[in-house]
C-alpha cells in the first residue's frame, strides 16, 4: 500500500495551500472563506467515484512546535494527534471548517495537531467510521507523523472506537470526549465540576470495556452458601453498577445546587429586577462583553470554553433602571447532549431571562453557522420565546462585507467591539429600550418619614420625575402592581 502522503488515486492533498506553520485558529479566522456556491467537484446528490474513494488531506492544521524549548515553557507533554472527519453533506469548505474547529478544540485541550484528513462518504462506516481500507491508510499516516492519538470529528459508537483503535494501534477519541476533557480542565466551581463529572460518567457508561479479570465473576455456584448460588456478577457489571450509583448521587447534588440558584432567581423576580442573559458561541467574547458592560473582572482568554461557570452581575441602564446581567456557558456546534443535560440547570438562566444578548463572533468567516448552533441549544432549553438582540462582537476585526451581511439578515442586531468599546453606548440604549417596563404609571406624594418607600421606587420602578415639596417627595413613576398598591394611599387628591 502506498503512503497516504504520496499522490495516488485514493489519497490526494487539497489543491489550495496555506502558509507554513499556520495554526488552527488562524485557519478558522482567515483562510476559510464563506461561500454560497456548491463545491465544483460535487455533482448534485451523486458522488464522483474518485472523490468517494479519496481520503482528503487537510493541510495547514499542524501545530507542531518548531522550537523544542516551547514545550518546557508550556510545562506539559502535548499529545500528538491526527484529526479525521467524514464529509457527508455540504461542500468541501464546510467539512474543512468543521475540522478546523476540531483542531482549535484539540489545541485548547493541550494537544499538538500533526495532520488532518477528510473521507467523503454518504454516511459514516458502522464498523470503523471511515471504512476498513481508509483505516489502514490512517494507520500509515499515524506511523508517518509519529502521532499517539486519533481524534474523530463526530460521536463514535463503542464498537467504532474499539475497531478503529485495533487498526490504528493508537488511542482513538471522538469529538464528544474531547469537549468533555476541555470542560473538565476548565470547571472551577463545585457545581461546574459536578455537572462535568455527570456528563463524563454518562458518556463512559456504555463504553466500558472488559478483558482479563474484568470478565471474571464473583463467587457463585455451590461454593458461596445462601443467596450466592448462580453464575455470579462480572467485574465489568460491578463497575457499571457503581457508575450508575455515582450518577444518581451526582444528580441529587446538582438538584440541591439548582435549588439554591432557583431561590436567588425568585428573590430577583420578587423585587421585579429584570434579567439579561448573555449567550453565544464559545470564544465569541461573552465574558469580554460582560466586563465592558459591568466591570465584572471575569477571566478573558482567547480560548474555547475559557469560562464555564455562570456569572451574575448587577448593571444599570442609561435611564437608571437596575437589571442583572448573566454570563452563561459557551456553546459549540454538535454540543454533546450529555453536556446539555448536565448543564441544564445552568442554561435555565437563559430561559428565565427577560432578554437574551446573543453574541456572535463577527471576525469568524461563517458567523451564520455560530448563530444556528446556539439557537439549536436555546431551543433545547425552552427559551425560544425570550426576546433576542444579536450582538455582533469583534467588529474591529470583522470583514465589512460580513458585517453588512449580518446586519441585513438579522433585523434586530448591533455591531460592537468589547475590546475597543465601539457600539457599547448604543447597545446599552437598546437594552434599556427592550427590557420590560413596569405596567402601572402613578403619581404619589410620599412623606419624608417613608424614605424606604422612595428608595424602593427608585430600585424597583422607573422614576419619570421627582420633586421635593414641604409635604414630602412628589414622584411620577412607573411601577409594578404590588408597589403601586403600596403607593396608592399617597396619591394626591384631585383638585376641585
Amino acid at each position: 500500500m502506498t503512503s497516504s502522503s504520496s499522490p495516488s488515486q485514493d489519497t490526494k492533498r487539497l489543491a489550495h495551500t496555506y502558509p507554513e506553520g499556520l495554526r488552527a485558529d488562524a485557519l478558522m479566522e482567515e483562510d476559510v472563506a464563506w461561500s454560497h456556491g456548491d463545491d465544483a467537484e460535487w455533482d448534485g446528490d451523486q458522488f464522483d467515484r474518485s472523490e468517494r474513494a479519496a481520503l482528503r488531506r487537510v493541510v495547514g492544521l499542524s501545530t507542531e512546535l518548531e522550537d523544542v524549548t516551547e514545550v518546557e515553557y508550556r510545562q506539559l507533554r502535548l499529545e500528538r494527534v491526527v484529526l479525521v472527519g467524514v464529509w457527508t453533506t455540504g461542500t468541501a469548505r464546510d467539512a474543512e471548517n468543521s475540522l478546523a474547529e476540531l483542531a482549535a478544540l484539540a489545541e485548547t485541550a493541550g494537544a499538538m495537531v500533526l495532520d488532518g484528513v477528510i473521507q467523503r462518504r454518504d454516511k459514516p462506516d458502522p464498523a470503523t467510521y471511515i471504512g476498513s481500507g481508509k483505516a489502514q491508510e490512517l494507520r500509515e499516516i499515524v506511523l508517518e507523523t509519529g502521532a499517539d492519538t486519533v481524534i474523530c470529528d463526530g460521536e463514535l459508537s463503542p464498537g467504532q472506537l474499539i475497531q478503529l483503535e485495533d487498526v490504528a494501534k493508537v488511542k482513538v477519541i471522538d469529538r464528544t470526549a474531547l469537549i468533555l476533557d476541555i470542560f473538565a480542565q476548565h470547571a472551577k466551581s463545585r457545581e461546574g465540576k459536578a455537572q462535568v463529572a455527570l456528563a463524563q460518567m454518562q458518556y463512559m457508561l456504555p463504553r466500558l470495556r472488559g478483558w482479563g479479570q474484568s470478565l471474571s465473576r464473583q463467587m457463585g455456584g455451590g461454593r458461596g452458601g445462601l443467596a450466592t448460588r448462580g453464575p455470579g456478577e462480572t467485574k465489568i457489571e460491578t463497575d457499571r453498577r457503581r457508575i450508575r450509583e455515582k450518577m444518581a448521587k451526582m444528580r441529587r447534588e446538582i438538584a440541591e445546587m439548582k435549588t439554591g440558584r432557583e431561590i436567588k432567581r425568585q428573590e430577583r423576580r420578587r423585587h421585579k429586577v429584570p434579567s439579561v442573559a448573555i449567550a453565544g458561541y464559545t470564544n465569541a467574547g461573552k465574558s469580554s462583553l460582560l466586563n465592558r458592560l459591568t466591570g465584572a473582572g471575569v477571566l478573558v482568554e482567547n480560548a474555547l470554553f475559557a469560562t464555564l461557570d455562570p456569572t451574575v452581575r448587577r448593571a444599570e441602564t442609561p435611564s437608571g433602571r437596575l437589571y442583572t446581567l448573566t454570563d452563561t456557558v459557551g456553546f459549540v456546534r454538535h454540543l454533546p447532549h450529555h453536556l446539555v443535560e448536565a448543564f441544564r440547570s445552568t442554561m435555565e438562566e437563559v430561559g428565565d431571562a427577560d432578554l437574551i444578548l446573543h453574541v456572535v463572533d463577527g471576525s469568524h468567516p461563517v458567523p451564520e453557522e455560530q448563530l444556528a448552533a446556539v439557537r439549536e441549544v436555546i431551543r433545547d432549553v425552552g427559551a425560544t420565546d425570550v426576546p433576542e438582540i444579536v450582538v455582533i462582537n469583534k467588529a474591529d476585526l470583522a470583514d465589512p462585507l460580513v458585517l453588512q451581511r449580518l446586519l441585513r439578515v438579522e433585523k434586530h442586531s448591533i455591531a460592537v467591539s468589547a475590546r475597543t468599546g465601539r457600539g457599547i453606548e448604543e447597545l446599552l440604549a437598546l437594552i434599556d429600550e427592550e427590557l420590560p417596563r413596569p405596567s402601572v404609571e402613578i403619581e404619589a406624594l410620599v412623606p419624608y418619614t417613608h424614605g424606604k418607600l422612595v428608595a424602593r421606587a427608585h430600585d424597583e420602578g422607573e422614576v419619570i420625575s421627582e420633586e421635593h415639596t414641604p409635604e414630602g417627595t412628589l414622584l411620577k413613576l412607573r411601577v409594578h402592581e404590588e408597589l403601586a398598591a403600596e403607593l396608592t394611599p399617597y396619591v394626591p387628591a384631585p383638585l376641585a
